[in-house]
């Protein structure tokens, strides 16, 4: 698996004029070679070059197991990782770096001439992680599964006079019972107005009678992101929050109805925005569509009115159409998507009808 992922990326890489690619992403180093580490301050890279097993510079304090897929360089808090790194690159040949390559690592490294010139090219991995193999097409599906799960419980939590952060501190509990790590992002909870702020933070807002009740969030489950937002009305729907809530509802169908290989990613947020446009609530949808998703809740490839590429087999999206109403209230409704060869694979199944909850 990991051996056919390398592969991709030096073709990507061969296609760009490249052959050589220090890789510094956490998640990214784990998608080529099965090992996950948080560096914190401390560099950790992964060097790609033909002919040679990827090699994996690695700070003593952290360790990778026995079947990693790459070999292992190690050094010392003491030691300079970067003379390292030089004697892994060709300083005649130009080297692809990662976007996350920092500053105080990257400017040494030209300053030694450890390469002919250095040239942004993690763009050859971001394609790569794109395109989900079979492993995380049912990872994604099992993330998701957990995330429907979780949304059936987290809306008991809900009654009279809770505060969002005290319904936010119980959800991550709920995950690791239902067999996730952990939440894949930080949990919005939304009431009332706040639900108008496409992202709040929970506070101490107290749940009143007529709020609606937003959940954007979403749980890591083997090492896989999933993510989906609901919103819900605590008591009787006002016919505006109704007439909004459908209108959300059909233009999130309208976006998903849409997906399969060729189509747009243009196309696809134009759809959802023509629904919300057409219903006089154009200027209340303030953000794009939505976003790829894998190893990282948002990974590069968005859904949005700039990107004209087509959608192609095995990209995870989210398709999550908005309207936001200041000093009122707001509505989302956010599933993931799996693009197959003729079509797509909604990965939610939590019902889109307005609903109530306490």
């Amino acid at each position: 698996m990991y051996e056919q992922r390398v592969e991709t990326v030096m073709r990507n890489l061969g296609q760009r004029g490249l052959s050589r690619l220090l890789v510094c992403d956490p998640r990214s180093i784990q998608y080529l070679t099965g090992v996950y580490v948080e560096p914190g301050e401390r560099f950790l890279g992964l060097v790609l070059a033909p002919d040679a097993a990827p090699t994996l510079v690695l700070n003593a304090l952290f360790s990778a197991p026995a079947d990693a897929a790459c070999d292992v360089r190690s050094f010392t808090d003491t030691d300079d990782p970067l003379s390292l790194v030089a004697e892994l690159v060709d300083t005649q040949e130009p080297l692809g770096c990662d976007k996350n390559l920092p500053a105080r690592f990257l400017l040494p490294l030209m300053e030694r001439g450890a390469a002919a010139r250095f040239v942004l090219a993690s763009d050859a991995v971001d394609d790569a992680r794109a395109h989900k193999d079979e492993a995380e097409r049912a990872a994604m599906r099992a993330a998701s599964a957990t995330n429907d799960a979780a949304m059936g419980r987290f809306r008991e939590l809900v009654h009279e006079g809770i505060t969002e952060a005290e319904v936010a501190g119980q959800l991550e509990g709920i995950y690791r019972e239902l067999g996730a790590q952990g939440h894949s992002f930080a949990p919005i909870v939304s009431f009332g107005a706040n639900a108008a702020d496409p992202h709040h933070e929970p506070d101490g807002t107290r749940l009143a009678p007529g709020d609606v009740v937003l959940f954007d969030v979403g749980c890591r489950q083997n090492e896989y992101c999933a993510d989906m937002t609901r919103t819900f009305v605590f008591g009787e729907p006002t016919p505006k929050q109704r007439e909004v809530h459908d209108t959300v509802r059909r233009a999130n169908e309208a976006a998903r109805a849409l997906v399969r290989p060729g189509a747009r990613f243009c196309d696809i947020d134009r759809a959802a925005r023509q629904v919300i446009e057409d219903a006089g609530y154009g200027p209340y949808f303030t953000h794009r569509l939505g976003h790829q998703i894998g190893l990282d809740v948002h990974e590069p490839g968005d859904v949005s009115a700039t990107h004209d590429a087509p959608v192609e087999p095995g990209m995870c999206f989210s398709i999550e159409p908005g309207i936001y109403l200041p000093g009122e209230f707001g509505v989302r409704i956010e599933d993931l998507v799996l693009v197959t060869e003729d079509g797509c694979e909604v990965l939610n199944s939590y019902p889109r009808e307005i609903d109530t909850v306490g």
